[in-house]
């Protein structure tokens, strides 16, 4: 189906007004305060804080968000990055372990979120409302959920278990006056907007990060051809799209940055000018890799390097932050290397802490790597996270990293896979303490000009805002 056949099927203005005046009585809404709501996997999930204070930034800027959560997330034996459908799906009903970790900040996200069962009353009686009111759009998005999705059973299965609440949501959006929905991921959250768009005429928007758009791309053409604007993290995940939905797409597509608060995330120096570089007691190069531990975010490569390190007398130290299903299997790689005393895995951190631990710290290590699968990293937030804090760092040259890590100007950039090269840049950074200082300064004036998460939150609710006939 071409995009602009796509787009002719989307509801009107008259039909959005049908289906609100068929609602039950509305809650007492603020109207002078357009009212967005944000659509996305798990909530409050501790890896994801770019779409947190993303939401907090946006209201902020003079919005109200509302919260509507696929899933709520919680801490159990399955880390659903890179997990089989299976895996996911079974997940759904198990108990969770621990108790889930979230940043402080969500606290109030959290007690006014919209959180919903898979299935329950509110859930069956919004599903027989639309379909009694509006039947042939109902079962017709429906049946385009089930065709488009054909062929990829991890958006087929999990299109049809979230059906219901989608559609729960949706009647939940028309009786908040919502204006604006923006999901957060081009995979089931943009699906979810898309139905509710489908049902009611909210216009609707949704960010591509990395995986969830270069994967699989079932449904693609739908969800951009029907949305009002898609918002690209890069250039990298704005060709991919125009690749997959054609020329036309181009006009639907904006690219805003993921942002990070640069007040949070600073250089020592900017408050105590008489410091000297971060962290820098001995000679030891203190080096910090942030994120989930799963095999996209390559952690294997540096343990290697670190080998390579430790082999070359380079003295180090290095800290893993976060957990995730290759905890075991890493573990076992440092063991076997003799690394215990210069490798430690520091687990789950808030923002806060992770801002902390990279004012003590010489350089940030991001060696991402492209899986069998085709599941790669966007930009990583923690780059901009480090080079916010006037770290340099070392990144693999993949994605769309070169647009924030500029090869010997804001950072270095090395093959994936590449151990050596790795170790090879690593030890560079720790003999050169004046390309250290230089690459800081230019990586935080970086990420100040175009990854400020302010600046970025306001250009993205003119966006949500904007009209357009």
């Amino acid at each position: 189906m071409s995009i602009d056949t796509a787009c002719s099927e989307t509801p009107g203005t008259a039909a959005l007004q049908r289906t609100a005046s068929a609602t039950a009585d509305k809650p007492t809404v603020d109207t002078e305060r357009p009212r967005i709501a944000y659509i996305m996997s798990r909530f409050p999930k501790l890896t994801e804080t770019f779409v947190l204070f993303e939401m907090l930034a946006v209201e902020r800027h003079g919005a109200r968000v509302e919260v509507f959560p696929l899933l709520r997330a919680r801490n159990s034996a399955t880390h659903p990055e890179g997990a089989g459908v299976w895996k996911k799906f079974t997940e759904l009903f198990r108990r969770p372990e621990t108790t889930a970790v979230m940043h402080p900040e969500a606290a109030p996200l959290v007690q006014r979120a919209h959180f919903a069962p898979l299935l329950g009353w509110a859930i069956v009686a919004a599903n027989l409302h639309f379909a009694a009111r509006a039947p042939a759009r109902y079962f017709a998005t429906l049946g385009k959920l089930i065709r488009a999705n054909l062929g990829s059973m991890n958006f087929l299965l999990g299109g049809l278990v979230l059906f219901p609440k989608m559609v729960h949501f949706a009647r939940e959006m028309t009786r908040l006056d919502v204006t604006h929905i923006h999901a957060h991921f081009a995979n089931h959250p943009a699906a979810a907007a898309y139905v509710i768009h489908r049902l009611t005429g909210i216009p609707y928007s949704f960010t591509a990060h990395g995986a969830d758009l270069q994967v699989d791309q079932h449904m693609l053409r739908e969800k951009v051809a029907a949305a009002k604007y898609v918002i690209a993290i890069s250039q990298d995940n704005r060709r991919l799209i125009e690749q997959v939905c054609g020329p036309a797409a181009a006009t639907r597509v904006r690219i805003v940055r993921c942002g990070v608060d640069t007040g949070v995330f600073r250089h020592a120096d900017d408050n105590d000018p008489g410091d000297e570089l971060v962290g820098r007691r001995s000679n030891e190069l203190r080096i910090v890799c942030v994120g989930t531990l799963y095999e996209v975010k390559g952690h294997r490569y540096l343990i290697e390097a670190c080998r390579l390190l430790r082999d070359r007398q380079v003295p180090f130290h290095c800290q893993l932050v976060g957990d995730g299903p290759m905890r075991d299997e890493l573990q076992r790689q440092v063991d076997r290397a003799e690394l215990g005393s210069q490798v430690k895995f520091l687990g789950k951190r808030t923002r806060q802490e992770i801002a902390d631990l990279l004012q003590r710290c010489d350089v940030l290590a991001a060696p991402s790597v492209l899986t069998p699968e085709g599941r790669r990293e966007g930009i990583p937030v923690v780059l901009m996270e480090a080079m916010a804090s006037g770290l340099p760092v070392v990144a693999s040259n993949l994605s769309g990293i070169p647009e924030l890590v500029e090869h010997e100007r804001t950072g270095l950039l090395v093959a994936p896979r590449d151990a050596t090269a790795l170790a090879d840049a690593l030890a560079r950074l720790s003999a050169d303490e004046n390309l250290r200082r230089r690459l800081g300064a230019e990586a935080r004036r970086k990420v100040t000009e175009e990854f400020n998460l302010d600046r970025n939150a306001g250009r993205l609710l003119e966006y949500f805002t904007e009209y357009t006939p």
